[in-house]
């Protein structure tokens, strides 16, 4: 349009009584044909009001040259008007461009900038409903995402596959595609499914443009309208550009949500860390400790206790018997701590060797480099479990090569003896007593019976440095030399030592003792006759069928004698009546001649005195220092019957003859 139209559509309307501009035949004849059309530029009138001027110069019968004349006009005024609209409609379209382009710039909310592109592309294409599909990559067809004038439910739940209906043509080929009647067109494959849906709808017009990720489809934005429509190039590439902004959304989504997913997941990173920060401290901590443990001697318990410090729980050592048997058999083949209820078991084991087991209480929840602290631990409880295994079975040999020592008496020196003694904690030169220990529970099995007299073994080993003694293998049995505490008798170690040793191999352990024996260093002789002592004791409990018991040579007398395996004559009259016996040889007195005159006069001073041709009172004298060396109850029947044994076995071994009296 001129310059000179331009500034007659500006120009003010006419005062009153002007001629009329609209009329065709108003103002001169050059350039009075467009006043009309301008007037009607000026009001926006429609386009069929372009026609009137042209029709009332017919009617008034003007001139062809002056019809000619408006008819020109008029379609260059028709022109123009179309330029405006055009430039009007692309001024909105740009405007609603830049409004979509300003909402992705603050995207906040995807499903809220893919509404606004659908709800503006219907708005400036005049469609009746608009929509937008996304590519499914799992699935392999595209679906419905956002809908605006949609009625009906089945079309807004639509899947398409590739290929398949307007949309999935588009999808698969990457270009725009319209149609003036959906159902008469036979470009693209129509399913059941899709084309009930379009159907409850009601669309017929459809127009299709990819969402475009570079090369990439990633779904389809559509315009349709319910009556049949041809969609001009201008919309095609208007409905293009809105898709073209919708990817940049769709992708920019993405990438927010790409970014905070990747924030999110460093800032759990960071707590991850920061927690395995505190849990490596944790683990450097009870390593440290551990060590430090091992290096200053500590126990199984020690190490317990500084495990459960760190991990904040209780943690204790139980024994292989004590622990929940399939948990620990578990942890012991996966070499892992496993969950048992609330608790965590962790195996202490050597080989195939079960030693016990860790076992974290009540502590359900348990952090991944926790349960490896509590693995380590139960791995330092082995170690300690076999150094202390180690060095206990390196006591028990020296203990029982000093004991070897002592029964074949082939160190007499006191001096080393003593020191060796020492060395093991043990006293030589306080009262012991030897007792010779075996197991009653035979089986036809070697490897079985072997297995129990190692039990046996380590039994007796255990309970000899507990109590500061010293214990050998020997004669298939046990033999150990164990302190007699004050008021002590031998019997009663004997028992106690019965029944200890027993209750640690499950199985009947029988005890002989000896008689207290006194400066073992000075006399290291009298430990192998102590031994034969209570062997022949053990040996008559077997007889007595009191297996299982404990009892001393001291308790049976001359019944040991007789129930022994081997005769001990010497042994016999030497415990019985041997301190009457040195004290004749000492102070050349006849107590022993007293003695067998009185139990040969049937226990009467009266008839002794008259057998010995002494006075009574010598006879009482006599008989009143016997008692001093005997003890009180040397008259007592049992004694009694031992003394007169040992009276005639004294004079057969001196070769004197025995006393016929009764």
């Amino acid at each position: 349009m001129s310059r000179d139209h331009v500034q007659s559509a500006e120009r003010p309307a006419p005062a009153a009584g002007a001629p009329d501009r609209a009329h065709p035949d108003a103002g001169p004849a050059t350039g009075g044909a467009e006043t009309p059309f301008l007037e009607l530029l000026a009001r926006g009138a429609s386009a069929e009001a372009y026609e009137q001027p042209v029709l009332l110069a017919r009617a008034e019968g003007l001139s062809a040259e002056r019809i000619t004349a408006l008819q020109q006009a008029r379609a260059l005024a028709l022109r123009v008007r179309a330029e405006l609209e055009g430039r009007r409609r692309r001024e909105a379209e740009l405007s609603a461009l830049f409004e979509t382009a300003h909402d992705l710039a603050g995207l906040r909310d995807l499903d809220a900038v893919l509404r606004a592109i659908v709800q503006r592309a219907r708005s400036l294409l005049g469609t009746d409903v608009a929509y937008l599909s996304l590519n499914d990559p799992v699935r392999g067809d595209t679906y419905m995402r956002v809908t605006e004038g949609s009625v009906a439910a089945r079309f807004q739940q639509l899947r398409l596959g590739m290929g398949e209906g307007l949309g999935g043509l588009v999808a698969q080929t990457a270009r725009p595609y319209v149609t003036d009647d959906y159902f008469r067109d036979d470009r693209f494959r129509h399913t059941h499914s899709i084309d009930t849906g379009v159907r409850d709808e009601g669309l017929v017009a459809i127009l299709g443009v990819p969402l475009m990720l570079g090369h990439h489809v990633i779904g389809v934005l559509f315009a349709a309208d319910r009556r049949a429509r041809v969609f001009e190039r201008e919309q095609i590439a208007l409905l293009g550009s809105f898709a073209a902004l919708a990817a940049a959304a769709i992708d920019t989504a993405n990438l927010l949500a790409e970014t905070r997913s990747a924030l999110a997941g460093l800032e759990r990173a960071n707590e991850i860390i920061k927690d395995r920060s505190a849990v490596i401290e944790r683990a450097s901590d009870v390593h440290d400790r551990l060590a430090e443990l091992v290096l200053r001697g500590g126990g199984v318990h020690d190490v317990a206790a500084a495990v459960s410090q760190v991990l904040d729980g209780t943690v204790e050592f139980a024994e292989a018997t004590a622990a929940p048997a399939p948990a620990l058999e578990s942890s012991r083949a996966e070499g892992h701590a496993v969950r048992h209820r609330d608790d965590w078991i962790a195996a202490v084991a050597a080989g195939d060797e079960l030693l016990g087991a860790l076992v974290l209480r009540g502590h359900p929840g348990l952090d991944p480099v926790d349960q490896r602290t509590l693995e380590r631990a139960a791995m330092v409880t082995s170690l300690l479990l076999l150094a202390r295994r180690s060095a206990a079975e390196a006591e028990q040999r020296v203990r029982g090569e000093l004991l070897d020592d002592l029964l074949d008496a082939r160190d007499r020196d006191p001096r080393l003896l003593r020191e060796r003694a020492a060395r093991l904690h043990a006293d030589l030169d306080a009262t012991h007593a030897v007792l010779a220990a075996r197991l009653e529970g035979g089986t036809a099995d070697a490897d079985e019976e072997a297995d129990a007299r190692r039990r046996l073994w380590a039994a007796a080993s255990h309970l000899a440095a507990t109590r500061r003694g010293l214990a050998a293998t020997r004669d298939g049995g046990t033999v150990l030399l164990l302190p007699l505490a004050p008021g002590d008798t031998a019997t009663d170690l004997a028992r106690r030592t019965a029944r200890h040793l027993g209750t640690a191999v499950h199985e009947p352990v029988t005890v002989g003792a000896s008689a207290p024996v006194e400066h073992l260093t000075a006399h290291p002789e009298a430990v192998a006759a102590a031994y034969a002592d209570a062997r022949r004791c053990l040996d008559a409990l077997r007889l007595l069928g009191r297996s299982g018991d404990g009892s001393a040579a001291e308790d049976f007398g001359f019944l040991g004698l007789l129930l022994a395996g081997e005769r001990d004559i010497a042994g016999f009259v030497d415990r019985t009546i041997g301190q009457v016996v040195a004290y004749d040889e000492r102070r050349g007195t006849e107590l022993l001649r007293t003695l067998d005159a009185y139990f040969a006069c049937g226990m009467s001073p009266a008839r002794t005195k008259d057998e010995l041709h002494v006075h009574v009172n010598t006879v009482a004298q006599r008989l009143e220092r016997v008692g001093r060396l005997l003890g009180d109850d040397w008259q007592s029947p049992a004694r009694a019957l031992e003394i007169q044994l040992a009276l005639r076995l004294h004079r057969l071994s001196v070769g004197a003859p025995l006393s016929t009296r009764r």
